[in-house]
């Protein structure tokens, strides 16, 4: 048993370990990393740039510091073969913004948990990391839409789940999610609906990377992974051993949509909004989504907070 655990857990990180040439499928999209590495560029938008507030100091000056979680998480977010720069479709939405504002993309790595405090606190400019707009986080921050939230539930292949859509799908399963993430909250209020009726209780199955996600998932120490479906569909593509089994909106009940995130009542929001507008209109934003193959998931226009989980 150790052994089979042993050579499924290196087998996965190699997985994970992407290389310059490496090319998956998702969403019927060919992606190819290195073709991926060149920059998508756009030009200065005046009408952003007048609507950033006389006398705001950005965190660098001249640069838009952006928070993206660094967890290998594609085609959000995932590392190069240098190990050291950062790629993916959320890296390329902070530079068609900061090149709408005139501004330098200065990227910062954090982990999901840090960067709520980071934002709040002026660490941070902003945070681009698949944060959902929910009714609790626009207490405390600003959001400008840029993307559809769409989860979805994988499993192994082989495994005699073949569909998890409602409430009572997820009875006595065991299923990994992301611990302070609106598609955790969606299972808990899932759980406490099952309960009520007096079904089985699912249990959340927390962990920090996806190599151990997939080995979890893989070992059948887990039934299901949830989480943003654009990434479980690489993981599915690359790895040949997992499988969709559901889709459900991020927002549950509601729709909801990914963010740009901001300090609350710090005036960028509205020139973030403008700059997303901007280069949804020039076609740079469908480049961008095209070539990470979540083109199912763009919107026609940039909100500002907008109904969210909880709402």
């Amino acid at each position: 048993m150790k052994k089979t655990l042993l050579a499924l857990l290196l087998a996965l990180t190699t997985s994970t370990a992407f290389a310059a040439g490496t090319e998956v499928a998702v969403n019927g999209k060919d992606i190819s990393l290195e073709a991926n590495k060149t920059p998508i560029d756009t030009s200065k938008n005046p009408q952003a740039i007048a609507q950033i507030p006389a006398g705001h100091k950005f965190i660098v000056p001249g640069e838009f510091t952006v928070a993206i979680t660094a967890q290998n998480s594609p085609p959000l977010a995932v590392f190069a073969d240098d190990n050291k720069t950062l790629l993916g479709s959320e890296v390329d939405i902070a530079r068609l913004v900061a090149d709408s504002l005139g501004l330098k993309l200065n990227i910062v790595p954090v982990s999901w948990e840090d960067w709520p405090l980071g934002v709040a606190s002026g660490k941070y400019d902003a945070a681009i990391t698949n944060v959902t707009v929910t009714k609790e986080r626009k207490e405390k921050f600003d959001f400008a839409t840029y993307r559809k939230d769409l989860l979805g539930f994988y499993v192994k292949d082989g495994s005699s789940i073949k569909s998890i859509n409602k409430a009572a799908d997820i009875a006595g399963l065991r299923i990994i999610v992301g611990s302070g993430t609106n598609q955790e909250a969606v299972l808990l209020a899932w759980d406490k609906e099952n309960r009520a009726k007096g079904l089985k209780p699912f249990t959340p199955v927390y962990l920090k990377d996806s190599a151990a996600e997939n080995l979890s998932l893989l070992s059948g120490r887990a039934d299901a992974w949830l989480g943003p479906n654009v990434m479980g569909a690489w993981r599915a593509s690359q790895n040949h051993q997992t499988r969709l089994v559901g889709n459900i909106d991020g927002g549950w009940p509601q729709v909801a949509q990914i963010a740009v995130t901001l300090k609350k009542g710090n005036g960028l929001v509205e020139p973030v909004a403008t700059a997303l507008n901007g280069v949804i209109q020039s076609g740079d934003y469908k480049k961008v989504l095209n070539r990470w193959g979540e083109s199912v998931e763009a919107l026609d226009r940039s909100e500002i907070n907008p109904p969210g989980l909880g709402d």
